[in-house]
């Protein structure tokens, strides 16, 4: 068996990669492996899932798979993963199972799990997780009569989960026109329930789930529409969240994109300002563009920089006891009120900032000044070499003097794909692009 956690759980054609029958599986090795070290209580899931139509499929084979384990499960429906997250964390759950593919096309759909307290898994437990599956242990030793697990759904998690959000909120958005992407996803409800009742004019599009229309030209991978409205409306600002509403992309009023990268700048600044942000300490992922790290030295804000993944960011803060990380795709983690990265709580901190300072989101974004980067996934026979390989090495050289302090290079070889990914950013898209093509040429060999 190939490994089956990417960087954000399991991953694949709904029905065709990703099987009922391997939902079933993953839920009944996660439930032994999870809860395995305790056997004092009746283990407690939580299942969540986004709206698109293949995960009422694959719920069920999860629900199956979990009571089949003896573990009882409580079914929250159609919410943001972090709200899920949440809910583990507050009903002090053994583990949480959010079904989504994210940011995917709708023909997708993933498995993401949380251990007790909410938190994702780190590699370790995936590897156990996998191999319990490859072992068939799921196959032996069930509960039978009393034993077997049981069902039962709540009602109000929504309920519950917004007036954490709102909670959260350090400044009223009284006065705050925005309009909302909801990705025709999991936020369709509660993303503009949370920004309402926290006091924004509040205008959402793309909030009419049918199923088969998650993420189709809409939310934080197609903003053209959001941009639209924005300008139409004469609104403050747009805000743009994904399928499972992990991600915060946001839009000034005159239309132009504010990354991950920005928005974790401004929170910086504000918490910096405000005392919260520990240590004076930001955690990034090695893609968050290097106008951001200088953007933090000039402000005295050291950067740490973690794997690409927002799990990875997360152990970065924990470990550290830090409060704020983040990835340019919008993933941005606030530990202090999630234990993971949350789409709906980042949008609110944002809008909390514009309206306490009573700048802009034009302005505030300003701090960061992005220098151009040019990304090219090479396709490679072995992209341990093409990544490693002595010619490609010296190009890589070559072109870090080149750049001096101006740029930099990434090269990282995907861990899904038979891809090595050349990333360039320098002072002109011009350089970015003719540096990383002479570095893509040079990985083509393998």
């Amino acid at each position: 068996m190939g490994r089956l956690f990417g960087t954000d759980g399991v991953r694949g054609l709904a029905n065709g990669d990703l099987t009922p029958e391997l939902a079933l599986s993953v839920a009944v090795a996660a439930a032994r492996v999870l809860v395995e070290s305790d056997s004092s209580h009746r283990p407690l899931a939580i299942v969540g899932r986004d709206p698109r139509a293949s995960g009422e499929m694959l719920e069920a084979a999860v629900v199956a798979g979990l009571t089949s384990a003896g573990a009882n499960v409580v079914r929250v429906g159609v919410l943001p993963t972090p709200a899920v997250a949440y809910l583990v964390a507050q009903t002090n759950a053994d583990l949480g199972v959010m079904l989504s593919a994210s940011h995917n096309a709708m023909p997708d759909n993933g498995i993401k799990l949380f251990a007790a307290g909410g938190t994702k898994l780190p590699d370790e437990l995936e590897a156990r997780i996998e191999q319990a599956i490859e072992d068939g242990h799921g196959l032996i030793g069930r509960p039978t009569g009393a034993g077997i697990g049981r069902v039962h759904d709540l009602l109000d998690g929504a309920e519950h989960y917004v007036k954490h959000l709102v909670g959260s909120v350090p400044h009223t958005l009284n006065g705050l026109k925005v309009v909302v992407d909801c990705a025709n996803g999991a936020a369709s409800e509660v993303g503009p329930t949370a920004y309402e009742e926290a006091g924004a004019e509040v205008i959402a599009i793309h909030a009419e789930p049918d199923g088969l229309n998650i993420n189709e030209d809409c939310g934080s991978t197609h903003m053209d529409k959001v941009r639209e409205r924005v300008i139409a409306e004469g609104a403050d600002l747009g805000i743009a969240h994904d399928g499972d509403a992990d991600r915060c992309l946001a839009v000034t009023a005159s239309g132009d994109i504010v990354d991950g990268d920005q928005i974790m700048a401004i929170l910086a600044l504000a918490m910096r300002d405000a005392g919260t942000l520990t240590e004076d300490t930001l955690v990034a992922t090695v893609m968050s563009n290097l106008g951001l790290r200088i953007a933090m030295k000039h402000s005295g804000i050291k950067l740490i920089e973690a794997k690409v993944g927002d799990r990875y960011v997360l152990e970065e803060l924990n470990s550290g006891g830090l409060a704020l990380g983040g990835e340019q795709s919008g993933h941005i983690v606030m530990p202090a009120f999630a234990t993971t990265g949350d789409g709906v709580l980042t949008g609110l901190h944002l809008m909390a900032q514009l309206a306490a300072s009573g700048k802009s989101l034009a302005d505030l974004a300003a701090v960061v000044h992005k220098l151009p980067q040019v990304l090219i996934n090479v396709r490679v026979a072995n992209r341990e070499a093409g990544a490693t390989a002595p010619a490609v090495l010296a190009a890589v050289s070559a072109a870090e003097a080149e750049l001096g302090e101006t740029g930099r290079v990434l090269l990282r070889p995907s861990g899904t794909e038979p891809l090595v990914r050349v990333m360039v950013e320098a002072a002109t898209e011009e350089q970015a692009r003719a540096v990383a093509t002479r570095i893509a040429d040079e990985v083509k060999a393998f």
